[in-house]
């Protein structure tokens, strides 16, 4: 079954190696395949990982898009140690990340990690108040 996906115009999204930007007026894409495959606002960028749940997405993200999926797992386990020693709340969150990682659904785990973010925000949000 294809990953139909519709692009709004100038929205770029990465398909395995390669970035692709639409034109100026709306695309709808039919991808088969196993290709790693990114929208452009699912996309974080290495400098935008300023927080350490976002630096777990990042991590995720490599994996990925990276075809030796395994040469982040360390950086992967250290940050979420240091997360989990801060913030044992965020375990729930940690269980549902590493099944999707272990199932090799390492899409599936950035979307859990937006929920870990989102988290993440709150518990700083509520320390600064």
């Amino acid at each position: 079954m294809a990953l139909v996906i519709d692009l709004k115009p100038q929205e770029k999204i990465l398909i395995g190696e390669a970035v692709i930007t639409n034109s100026s007026q709306r695309t709808r894409l039919h991808i088969a395949g196993d290709a790693p495959i990114i929208r452009q606002k699912d996309i974080m960028q290495e400098e935008d990982a300023n927080t350490p749940c976002k630096r777990i997405y990042f991590i995720i993200q490599c994996m990925y898009i990276s075809p030796n999926h395994k040469d982040y797992h360390e950086k992967y386990f250290d940050a979420v140690n240091e997360v989990q020693k801060a913030a044992p709340s965020s375990s729930t969150f940690f269980m549902q990340i590493n099944e999707q990682i272990m199932d090799g659904a390492y899409y599936k785990a950035m979307k859990v990690t937006k929920q870990l973010i989102e988290h993440e925000r709150e518990l700083l949000e509520n320390v600064t108040k």
